[in-house]
């Protein structure tokens, strides 16, 4: 497997993240790429992909990260530096207060938040020296992303403001417009909902300096037109002169295919089915695969039925509803058995819980060229106490 080719998985302990610090490199130079090509600033999305072991590699290639709120952009200001944009559905003053002083860009998400805080804003950057943008969230009322759970412009969305709920004054208070509308898509639908964007906020794009397209960018995955984004972002440039900035925010795309989650089968059990019980979680580990839903791909594992054996793979909380999915094997598997999920890096650390006391995956990066494994963290007691 590419990036790992050189790690024993049999040596890792398990439960395992192991992020390739290789082929995150490789995400970067391509999107600094994009960058250089489109005039556009590629910020990382900390919801995303929050492993600030990592920064310092990322920041050699992107100029700043985006928050969902103040404990995110803590963490950009203490290991990332560089711009740092918070946006969250409804601020607190104290929250406005602290981020002015250092953010680069707050987004609010209503003109009633305006309204309540960009003056608070203003002041209190003014105050610390901090020279602040001040953001809107606008809601384009279009989007392409089947699963609702994830639509941010689905009907009755809280994110967003709606044209038809702004009125003309709220803009002299913006400097930057926001919007977000994909997921795990590509350049063309991007295409699609800025042309809605553009058709519902026009008024207001000749009155503000930026503008952010949000995340849910695909940018790293193979099949991704780079070509067209380019052409997107230098084609909006032409038609607003007044835009000196373009933003795009992706988490997924930065660590897209980097990492991968080591498992350990502790007991093969039968119910109408060969079950198989691993010492991780979906729930507490992988929330994806039972949100999305999501199926992650095993190294040497096919659909069931699909090779000789098949087994339901299953966690070791008690929720009846941890199961990871049906898998098939060329092989029985027996206890001990090493199990490696691939594309396991974004969405996974920043969502892991300690339900049941189940112990969280030590998080480790791997330099397959210098055959280096570091253990960045490791987990116990404490931090399942320390949380209650």
């Amino acid at each position: 497997m590419e990036g790992f080719s050189n790690l024993d998985f049999q040596q890792l302990a398990t439960p395992s993240y192991v992020v390739s610090l290789e082929l995150l490199e490789k995400n970067l130079r391509i999107l600094a790429d994009v960058e250089r090509k489109s005039n556009a600033q590629i910020l990382l999305a900390l919801k995303g992909f929050s492993m600030y072991s990592t920064f310092p590699l990322v920041k050699k290639y992107l100029g700043g990260t985006t928050s969902s709120g103040i404990h995110e952009a803590l963490l950009a200001r203490e290991y990332f530096g560089g711009q740092i944009h918070v946006y969250n559905p409804a601020f607190e003053k104290s929250e406005v207060a602290q981020l002015a002083e250092f953010a680069h860009t707050i987004v609010f998400n209503s003109q009633k938040q305006i309204e309540k805080f960009a003056d608070v804003a203003r002041a209190c950057a003014k105050a610390a020296g901090n020279n602040l943008e001040i953001g809107l969230r606008v809601n384009p009322e279009y989007a392409e992303v089947e699963t609702a759970i994830y639509n941010p412009c689905a009907s009755g969305s809280r994110l967003g403001a709606l044209r038809e709920s702004l009125d003309d004054t709220v803009i002299e208070q913006v400097d930057m417009l926001h919007f977000h509308a994909l997921c795990e898509q590509n350049s063309d639908v991007l295409e699609r909902v800025l042309e809605r964007f553009e058709s519902k906020f026009g008024d207001f794009l000749s009155r503000v300096t930026s503008v952010n397209f949000g995340g849910g960018h695909h940018i790293t995955k193979p099949d991704y037109e780079v070509e067209r984004l380019i052409k997107i972002i230098k084609d909006f440039y032409a038609r607003h002169p007044n835009i000196q900035k373009v933003y795009l925010e992706p988490g997924e795309a930065v660590a897209l295919n980097t990492g991968v989650f080591v498992a350990r089968v502790l007991e093969v059990v039968e119910n109408g089915t060969k079950i198989a019980i691993l010492d991780c979680s979906a729930t507490c580990h992988m929330p994806d695969v039972l949100e999305m839903p999501y199926r992650p791909t095993i190294i040497g594992a096919d659909l069931p039925n699909k090779k000789a054996y098949t087994y339901s793979l299953a966690g070791r909380s008690c929720l009846a509803g941890d199961r990871i999915g049906d898998y098939s094997f060329d092989a029985p598997l027996n206890e001990g058995d090493i199990l490696v999920f691939t594309d396991m890096a974004h969405y996974t650390m920043v969502k892991t819980t300690t339900f049941n006391g189940v112990n969280l995956p030590d998080i480790a990066t791997w330099n397959d060229s210098l055959r280096k494994l570091e253990i960045i963290k490791k987990f116990g007691y404490a931090d399942f106490k320390s949380r209650l």
